[in-house]
């Protein structure tokens, strides 16, 4: 097996690798005046099972092109197989006709991967995976819940509550509870169909003073719906409210605002680059590898 740290995921490449003790071919990258981009590869993959690790955050249309690049390169200097692991996988918000005559953005992606002859995808915690099963190719969306559940409950906190900030993200919690002490509430987002103005309240009753709770979502870009949460929840008299993602994009101010509603700390994953990449998925997705290889010589 041969890894492939992308540019746009050198770090964590390079933490599979040692993990998996592989070698590495690496990538020489760079961006022409105008905008396009060129990719080489500095080693021979012919007849080897080749694992391209590159995420696909913002500029996410800048590392995609990469992506199809290096996949299309590596098939046509002749590796054997060709894996892909995205950990943040673009466009997944875009999967089914909102208004009519759309583009299903995340579905083209995974066309032209498929395309390009991709064996297998792995990513981590995508918005609404069931898409993945419209392809040939085989594909694992793993779930980055748990090491962050890990990470708080070595902080010791007092009588620890997760929270998800809307019903979409219950599922994460459920599996965070079970990590954390098996309590577990979440927040229902109601939108006016006036003023289109959003409020939310606590679906699930119970009190949370005198408690810690951590807030666990997939993604926090614009951290508006966060901060709202995190507000809430330290109004109802939680001791201390931490902010728990896979996908730490924090677009703009978002970091400052959660942290000034009352969060005392923000920790995200290394699926990409940020100041809160606290925790990474490195182990995670090396497991899964090294499942998949031995699975295949059996």
């Amino acid at each position: 097996m041969l890894i492939i740290p992308g540019p746009a995921s050198k770090n964590l490449g390079e933490k599979i690798a040692e993990i998996l003790h592989q070698p590495i071919v690496n990538v020489e990258s760079k961006i022409f005046p105008d905008g396009e981009c060129y990719v080489r590869l500095t080693g021979d993959v012919k007849g080897e099972r080749v694992v391209i690790v590159q995420s696909t955050y913002p500029p996410q249309n800048l590392h995609l092109v990469q992506l199809f690049l290096m996949v299309d390169t590596v098939k046509k200097l002749g590796a054997k197989e060709v894996f892909t692991v995205i950990p943040y996988m673009a466009y997944a918000r875009q999967d089914k006709v909102f208004r009519l005559y759309e583009a299903v953005s995340i579905e083209t992606i995974l066309k032209i991967l498929e395309s390009l002859g991709v064996e297998k995808l792995i990513t981590v915690n995508m918005h609404e995976p069931k898409v993945l099963q419209k392809f040939r190719f085989k594909s694992l969306n793993l779930s980055a819940v748990n090491v962050l559940a890990e990470f708080f409950l070595k902080l010791n906190l007092e009588k620890p509550v997760a929270f998800a900030p809307d019903e979409k993200a219950v599922k994460m919690v459920k599996e965070a509870s079970q990590i954390l002490g098996g309590t577990y509430g979440w927040f229902k987002k109601e939108r006016d169909r006036i003023t289109g103005e959003i409020s939310m309240r606590v679906e699930k009753k119970f009190k949370v003073e005198g408690r810690d709770v951590v807030i666990f979502d997939d993604i926090i870009s614009t951290g508006g719906t966060t901060a709202t949460a995190v507000k809430m929840l330290k109004d109802m008299g939680a001791r201390k409210v931490f902010s728990a993602c896979v996908h730490p994009l924090l677009i703009g101010n978002a970091y400052q605002r959660i942290l000034e509603n009352g969060a005392e700390q923000i920790v995200g994953t290394d699926t990409l680059p940020s100041n809160v990449e606290t925790v990474s998925v490195a182990p995670l997705i090396a497991k899964a590898l090294q499942e998949n290889d031995s699975s295949e010589k059996r």
